[in-house]
Protein backbone atom coordinates (compact mmCIF):
# COMPACT_ATOMS: atom_id res chain seq x y z
CA UNK A 1 0.00 0.00 0.00
CA UNK A 2 1.09 3.66 -0.86
CA UNK A 3 2.65 5.75 2.21
CA UNK A 4 1.86 9.26 3.08
CA UNK A 5 4.59 11.77 2.39
CA UNK A 6 5.99 13.53 5.72
CA UNK A 7 8.86 15.09 4.10
CA UNK A 8 8.96 19.06 3.81
CA UNK A 9 7.54 19.05 0.47
CA UNK A 10 4.15 17.59 1.39
CA UNK A 11 1.21 19.69 2.73
CA UNK A 12 -0.02 18.55 6.45
CA UNK A 13 -3.57 18.02 5.07
CA UNK A 14 -2.29 16.26 2.08
CA UNK A 15 -3.62 12.93 0.67
CA UNK A 16 -2.34 9.56 1.26
CA UNK A 17 0.26 8.57 -1.63
CA UNK A 18 0.88 12.53 -1.75
CA UNK A 19 3.74 13.56 -4.92
CA UNK A 20 4.64 16.54 -3.52
CA UNK A 21 3.85 19.94 -4.36
CA UNK A 22 6.81 20.51 -6.30
CA UNK A 23 6.80 17.40 -8.64
CA UNK A 24 5.65 17.83 -12.36
CA UNK A 25 2.52 15.22 -10.91
CA UNK A 26 1.94 17.59 -8.51
CA UNK A 27 -2.31 17.99 -8.71
CA UNK A 28 -2.67 15.77 -11.52
CA UNK A 29 -2.02 12.30 -9.99
CA UNK A 30 -4.23 10.13 -8.93
CA UNK A 31 -3.44 10.61 -5.61
CA UNK A 32 -4.42 14.52 -5.67
CA UNK A 33 -8.00 13.52 -6.32
CA UNK A 34 -9.94 15.25 -3.40
CA UNK A 35 -7.20 17.11 -1.87
CA UNK A 36 -8.05 20.16 -0.92
CA UNK A 37 -5.18 21.62 -1.92
CA UNK A 38 -5.21 20.20 -5.44
CA UNK A 39 -6.27 23.33 -6.67
CA UNK A 40 -2.72 25.27 -5.05
CA UNK A 41 -0.36 22.31 -5.92
CA UNK A 42 -1.95 22.37 -9.84
CA UNK A 43 -0.85 26.06 -10.47
CA UNK A 44 2.15 25.77 -8.77
CA UNK A 45 1.50 27.78 -5.68
CA UNK A 46 3.51 25.82 -3.18
CA UNK A 47 6.41 25.71 -5.62
CA UNK A 48 6.92 29.60 -6.71
CA UNK A 49 10.52 31.06 -5.55
CA UNK A 50 8.51 32.47 -2.99
CA UNK A 51 6.58 29.80 -1.42
CA UNK A 52 9.95 27.91 -1.48
CA UNK A 53 12.11 30.53 0.27
CA UNK A 54 8.87 30.67 3.20
CA UNK A 55 9.37 26.78 3.32
CA UNK A 56 12.71 27.06 3.67
CA UNK A 57 12.83 29.77 6.50
CA UNK A 58 10.07 27.77 8.32
CA UNK A 59 12.41 24.49 8.51
CA UNK A 60 15.41 27.16 9.86
CA UNK A 61 13.51 28.48 12.48
CA UNK A 62 11.91 25.07 13.51
CA UNK A 63 15.56 23.34 13.60
CA UNK A 64 17.13 26.42 15.34
CA UNK A 65 14.11 26.01 18.38
CA UNK A 66 14.70 22.26 18.89
CA UNK A 67 18.83 22.02 18.44
CA UNK A 68 19.42 21.90 21.92
CA UNK A 69 16.79 19.09 22.68
CA UNK A 70 18.14 16.17 23.00
CA UNK A 71 15.21 14.03 22.49
CA UNK A 72 11.55 14.44 21.54
CA UNK A 73 8.83 12.36 23.09
CA UNK A 74 5.29 11.65 22.02
CA UNK A 75 2.72 10.36 23.84
CA UNK A 76 0.02 9.43 21.86
CA UNK A 77 -3.57 7.35 21.53
CA UNK A 78 -6.07 6.50 19.36
CA UNK A 79 -8.61 6.78 21.97
CA UNK A 80 -9.55 9.39 24.46
CA UNK A 81 -10.00 9.26 27.84
CA UNK A 82 -6.99 6.60 28.51
CA UNK A 83 -4.73 8.62 30.31
CA UNK A 84 -2.29 10.17 27.57
CA UNK A 85 -2.27 13.72 29.79
CA UNK A 86 -1.71 11.23 33.24
CA UNK A 87 1.55 9.16 31.59
CA UNK A 88 2.58 12.37 29.75
CA UNK A 89 3.11 14.93 33.04
CA UNK A 90 4.17 11.81 35.36
CA UNK A 91 6.49 10.47 32.86
CA UNK A 92 7.98 14.26 32.98
CA UNK A 93 7.69 14.79 36.91
CA UNK A 94 9.71 11.57 37.19
CA UNK A 95 12.36 12.64 34.51
CA UNK A 96 13.14 16.22 36.23
CA UNK A 97 13.08 14.25 39.51
CA UNK A 98 15.54 12.55 38.46
CA UNK A 99 17.60 15.32 37.87
CA UNK A 100 16.90 15.21 34.19
CA UNK A 101 16.02 18.90 32.08
CA UNK A 102 12.69 18.19 30.90
CA UNK A 103 9.87 19.90 28.85
CA UNK A 104 6.25 19.34 28.46
CA UNK A 105 4.70 20.29 25.41
CA UNK A 106 0.97 20.35 25.64
CA UNK A 107 -0.92 20.24 22.20
CA UNK A 108 -4.22 19.05 23.00
CA UNK A 109 -5.37 22.58 21.83
CA UNK A 110 -9.10 21.93 22.52
CA UNK A 111 -8.91 20.29 25.79
CA UNK A 112 -5.45 21.24 27.56
CA UNK A 113 -5.07 19.19 31.01
CA UNK A 114 -1.67 19.94 31.78
CA UNK A 115 -1.29 22.88 33.29
CA UNK A 116 -3.57 21.41 36.09
CA UNK A 117 -1.74 17.88 36.59
CA UNK A 118 1.31 19.88 36.33
CA UNK A 119 0.58 22.06 39.32
CA UNK A 120 0.50 25.30 37.24
CA UNK A 121 -2.97 25.92 36.67
CA UNK A 122 -4.00 29.71 35.83
CA UNK A 123 0.16 30.90 35.51
CA UNK A 124 0.61 32.92 32.36
CA UNK A 125 3.69 32.69 29.94
CA UNK A 126 5.68 35.76 29.45
CA UNK A 127 6.83 36.97 25.80
CA UNK A 128 10.72 38.19 25.55
CA UNK A 129 12.87 38.63 22.45
CA UNK A 130 14.03 34.96 22.68
CA UNK A 131 10.12 34.00 22.93
CA UNK A 132 7.42 32.59 24.96
CA UNK A 133 8.63 31.86 28.07
CA UNK A 134 7.45 28.59 29.74
CA UNK A 135 6.28 27.88 32.99
CA UNK A 136 7.77 26.02 35.37
CA UNK A 137 6.55 23.40 37.87
CA UNK A 138 9.81 23.06 39.13
CA UNK A 139 13.46 24.11 38.32
CA UNK A 140 13.61 20.91 36.27
CA UNK A 141 10.17 21.03 34.01
CA UNK A 142 8.99 22.97 31.97
CA UNK A 143 5.43 23.35 31.29
CA UNK A 144 3.90 25.29 27.87
CA UNK A 145 -0.19 24.91 26.84
CA UNK A 146 -2.61 26.82 25.22
CA UNK A 147 -4.22 26.96 28.98
CA UNK A 148 -1.58 30.20 29.70
CA UNK A 149 -3.17 32.10 26.96
CA UNK A 150 -6.22 32.10 27.53
CA UNK A 151 -8.30 34.64 29.27
CA UNK A 152 -10.77 32.40 30.75
CA UNK A 153 -10.06 28.74 31.96
CA UNK A 154 -13.00 27.68 31.14
CA UNK A 155 -13.20 29.09 27.86
CA UNK A 156 -14.06 26.67 24.90
CA UNK A 157 -11.39 26.66 22.52
CA UNK A 158 -13.35 26.41 18.63
CA UNK A 159 -10.88 26.04 15.94
CA UNK A 160 -10.34 25.18 12.69
CA UNK A 161 -7.52 22.57 12.11
CA UNK A 162 -4.84 25.03 10.25
CA UNK A 163 -5.62 27.70 13.19
CA UNK A 164 -4.77 24.78 15.37
CA UNK A 165 -1.54 23.69 13.71
CA UNK A 166 -0.16 27.44 13.34
CA UNK A 167 -0.17 27.52 17.02
CA UNK A 168 1.35 24.41 17.58
CA UNK A 169 4.03 25.61 15.05
CA UNK A 170 4.52 28.64 17.29
CA UNK A 171 4.81 26.46 19.94
CA UNK A 172 7.91 24.79 18.50
CA UNK A 173 9.62 27.34 17.38
CA UNK A 174 9.08 30.56 19.69
CA UNK A 175 8.87 28.83 23.06
CA UNK A 176 12.68 29.40 24.97
CA UNK A 177 12.97 26.36 26.80
CA UNK A 178 15.92 27.92 28.44
CA UNK A 179 19.64 28.16 28.49
CA UNK A 180 21.36 24.62 27.73
CA UNK A 181 18.28 23.30 26.19
CA UNK A 182 16.36 19.76 27.28
CA UNK A 183 16.90 16.57 27.28
CA UNK A 184 13.59 15.04 27.06
CA UNK A 185 10.97 16.59 25.33
CA UNK A 186 7.39 14.96 25.90
CA UNK A 187 4.51 16.16 24.29
CA UNK A 188 1.31 15.17 24.75
CA UNK A 189 -1.51 14.81 21.74
CA UNK A 190 -4.86 14.78 21.80
CA UNK A 191 -6.95 11.30 20.79
CA UNK A 192 -6.56 10.19 17.47
CA UNK A 193 -4.57 10.58 14.14
CA UNK A 194 -5.61 14.09 12.88
CA UNK A 195 -4.39 16.90 11.55
CA UNK A 196 -2.89 18.08 14.66
CA UNK A 197 -0.58 14.29 14.80
CA UNK A 198 0.22 14.79 10.87
CA UNK A 199 1.21 18.45 11.40
CA UNK A 200 3.21 17.87 14.48
CA UNK A 201 5.06 15.02 12.66
CA UNK A 202 6.13 17.08 9.82
CA UNK A 203 7.31 19.97 11.99
CA UNK A 204 9.16 17.86 14.09
CA UNK A 205 10.86 16.01 10.58
CA UNK A 206 11.97 19.71 9.09
CA UNK A 207 13.07 20.55 12.31
CA UNK A 208 15.60 18.18 13.08
CA UNK A 209 18.57 17.72 10.48
CA UNK A 210 19.21 14.06 11.22
CA UNK A 211 16.35 13.63 9.55
CA UNK A 212 14.48 11.74 11.90
CA UNK A 213 11.98 14.26 13.58
CA UNK A 214 10.65 12.50 17.25
CA UNK A 215 12.73 10.58 18.62
CA UNK A 216 9.84 7.66 19.80
CA UNK A 217 6.31 7.68 20.67
CA UNK A 218 4.45 6.57 24.22
CA UNK A 219 1.33 4.93 22.99
CA UNK A 220 -1.39 4.58 25.82
CA UNK A 221 -3.93 2.07 25.93
CA UNK A 222 -6.28 0.62 28.21
CA UNK A 223 -6.90 -3.12 28.55
CA UNK A 224 -10.51 -3.31 26.30
CA UNK A 225 -11.02 -3.82 22.93
CA UNK A 226 -12.47 -1.03 22.41
CA UNK A 227 -9.78 1.14 23.04
CA UNK A 228 -7.13 -1.35 21.66
CA UNK A 229 -9.07 -1.06 17.80
CA UNK A 230 -8.81 2.87 17.56
CA UNK A 231 -5.24 1.87 19.45
CA UNK A 232 -4.28 0.09 16.77
CA UNK A 233 -4.78 2.63 14.04
CA UNK A 234 -1.84 4.31 16.21
CA UNK A 235 0.46 2.01 15.79
CA UNK A 236 -0.62 2.26 12.13
CA UNK A 237 0.18 5.49 12.04
CA UNK A 238 3.60 5.60 13.44
CA UNK A 239 4.12 3.06 11.29
CA UNK A 240 2.87 5.16 7.84
CA UNK A 241 4.53 8.39 9.41
CA UNK A 242 8.23 6.47 10.62
CA UNK A 243 7.81 7.61 13.89
CA UNK A 244 9.58 5.03 16.02
CA UNK A 245 7.42 2.97 19.01
CA UNK A 246 9.29 3.75 22.16
CA UNK A 247 6.89 0.98 23.98
CA UNK A 248 2.86 0.28 24.68
CA UNK A 249 1.70 1.11 28.42
CA UNK A 250 -1.26 -0.29 29.61
CA UNK A 251 -2.91 1.94 31.54
CA UNK A 252 -5.76 1.72 34.54
CA UNK A 253 -4.45 -2.22 34.34
CA UNK A 254 -7.20 -3.17 37.23
CA UNK A 255 -7.41 -0.92 40.48
CA UNK A 256 -4.89 -1.98 43.49
CA UNK A 257 -5.72 -0.25 47.23
CA UNK A 258 -4.76 -1.79 50.44
CA UNK A 259 -7.67 -2.87 52.16
CA UNK A 260 -7.04 -0.11 55.04
CA UNK A 261 -7.91 2.50 52.27
CA UNK A 262 -11.54 1.12 51.38
CA UNK A 263 -14.66 2.40 51.87
CA UNK A 264 -17.51 -0.16 52.42
CA UNK A 265 -21.44 -0.43 52.55
CA UNK A 266 -23.77 -2.72 53.73
CA UNK A 267 -26.93 -4.29 51.97
CA UNK A 268 -29.09 -1.14 53.00
CA UNK A 269 -25.88 1.50 51.44
CA UNK A 270 -25.07 2.64 54.25
CA UNK A 271 -21.42 3.28 55.24
CA UNK A 272 -20.01 0.61 57.25
CA UNK A 273 -16.29 1.75 56.55
CA UNK A 274 -15.69 1.95 60.58
CA UNK A 275 -17.81 -1.30 61.74
CA UNK A 276 -15.52 -2.87 58.98
CA UNK A 277 -12.21 -1.75 59.81
CA UNK A 278 -12.51 -2.20 63.39
CA UNK A 279 -13.09 -5.81 63.01
CA UNK A 280 -10.70 -6.59 60.72
CA UNK A 281 -8.37 -4.54 63.35
CA UNK A 282 -9.36 -7.03 66.18
CA UNK A 283 -10.03 -10.31 64.39
CA UNK A 284 -7.13 -10.35 61.54
CA UNK A 285 -4.81 -7.09 61.09
CA UNK A 286 -2.75 -8.35 58.32
CA UNK A 287 -5.14 -8.05 56.22
CA UNK A 288 -5.46 -4.45 56.83
CA UNK A 289 -1.89 -4.13 54.62
CA UNK A 290 -3.04 -6.23 51.86
CA UNK A 291 -3.79 -5.35 48.16
CA UNK A 292 -6.75 -5.64 46.85
CA UNK A 293 -7.14 -5.88 43.28
CA UNK A 294 -9.84 -6.33 40.89
CA UNK A 295 -10.20 -5.81 36.95
CA UNK A 296 -12.11 -2.59 35.88
CA UNK A 297 -12.21 -2.81 32.50
CA UNK A 298 -11.90 -6.83 30.62
CA UNK A 299 -9.16 -7.44 28.61
CA UNK A 300 -9.95 -8.57 25.15
CA UNK A 301 -7.88 -11.26 23.69
CA UNK A 302 -4.42 -11.35 24.79
CA UNK A 303 -4.61 -7.99 25.64
CA UNK A 304 -1.74 -4.81 24.78
CA UNK A 305 0.73 -7.08 25.41
CA UNK A 306 -0.13 -9.03 23.04
CA UNK A 307 -1.51 -6.39 20.41
CA UNK A 308 2.38 -4.67 21.21
CA UNK A 309 3.76 -8.58 20.04
CA UNK A 310 1.90 -8.31 16.96
CA UNK A 311 2.79 -5.12 15.97
CA UNK A 312 6.63 -5.61 17.13
CA UNK A 313 6.65 -2.81 19.05
CA UNK A 314 8.03 -3.02 23.17
CA UNK A 315 5.85 -3.61 25.47
CA UNK A 316 6.44 -1.15 28.39
CA UNK A 317 4.29 -2.65 31.27
CA UNK A 318 1.06 -2.11 33.19
CA UNK A 319 -0.12 1.05 35.11
CA UNK A 320 -2.96 -0.05 37.66
CA UNK A 321 -5.65 2.08 38.97
CA UNK A 322 -4.01 3.82 41.64
CA UNK A 323 -6.06 6.49 43.48
CA UNK A 324 -3.01 7.90 44.71
CA UNK A 325 -1.67 8.63 40.81
CA UNK A 326 -4.57 10.23 40.11
CA UNK A 327 -5.02 12.53 43.19
CA UNK A 328 -1.43 13.04 42.53
CA UNK A 329 -2.36 14.54 39.00
CA UNK A 330 -5.70 16.35 40.53
CA UNK A 331 -3.33 17.93 43.13
CA UNK A 332 -0.30 18.80 40.67
CA UNK A 333 2.24 16.79 42.04
CA UNK A 334 5.02 14.25 41.16
CA UNK A 335 3.67 10.67 42.23
CA UNK A 336 6.44 8.67 42.28
CA UNK A 337 8.36 11.46 44.98
CA UNK A 338 4.76 11.93 46.98
CA UNK A 339 3.62 8.38 47.39
CA UNK A 340 6.82 6.28 46.88
CA UNK A 341 5.38 2.87 48.45
CA UNK A 342 2.01 3.16 46.41
CA UNK A 343 0.82 0.20 44.07
CA UNK A 344 1.76 2.28 40.96
CA UNK A 345 4.98 3.81 42.08
CA UNK A 346 7.01 0.53 41.20
CA UNK A 347 5.54 0.30 37.44
CA UNK A 348 5.74 3.70 36.92
CA UNK A 349 9.60 3.73 37.71
CA UNK A 350 10.19 0.91 35.70
CA UNK A 351 8.60 2.85 32.45
CA UNK A 352 10.98 5.52 32.88
CA UNK A 353 13.54 3.44 33.55
CA UNK A 354 13.02 1.71 30.09
CA UNK A 355 12.61 5.32 27.96
CA UNK A 356 15.99 6.05 29.67
CA UNK A 357 17.70 3.33 28.16
CA UNK A 358 15.90 3.60 25.28
CA UNK A 359 16.67 7.17 24.53
CA UNK A 360 20.29 8.21 27.01
CA UNK A 361 21.48 11.47 27.03
CA UNK A 362 24.60 12.23 26.24
CA UNK A 363 26.04 12.51 30.12
CA UNK A 364 24.51 8.74 30.15
CA UNK A 365 26.34 6.95 27.39
CA UNK A 366 29.24 8.69 28.89
CA UNK A 367 28.64 7.08 31.71
CA UNK A 368 27.90 4.20 30.58
CA UNK A 369 31.14 3.88 27.87
CA UNK A 370 33.28 4.80 31.71
CA UNK A 371 31.44 1.81 33.29
CA UNK A 372 32.52 -0.51 30.36
CA UNK A 373 35.66 0.09 30.04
Amino acid sequence: SEKRTMSSAAPSNANDGCVGPTSQEAGKAAACAGCPNQGACSTGSFSSPAAVAAKEKEKANLHNALSEVSHVVLVLSGKGGVGKSTVSTQVAQSLSSRGYSVGLLDVDICGPSIPRMAGVLGREVHQSQSGWTPVYANPNLAVMSISFLLEEGDAAVVWRGPRKNGLIKQFLTETDWGVGGLDYLIIDTPPGTSDEHISIVQYLNDARSSGQGASGAIVVTTPEEVSLADVRKELNFCKKTSVPVLGVIENMSGLQTRVSDMRFMNDESNDCTSDVLSLLKEKCPEVLNMMAITDVFPSAGTGPEGMANKFGVPYLGKLPLDPNLLKSCEDGVSFVDQYPSSPGTAPLNNIVDKLILALPVEDDEEDTDAMQT
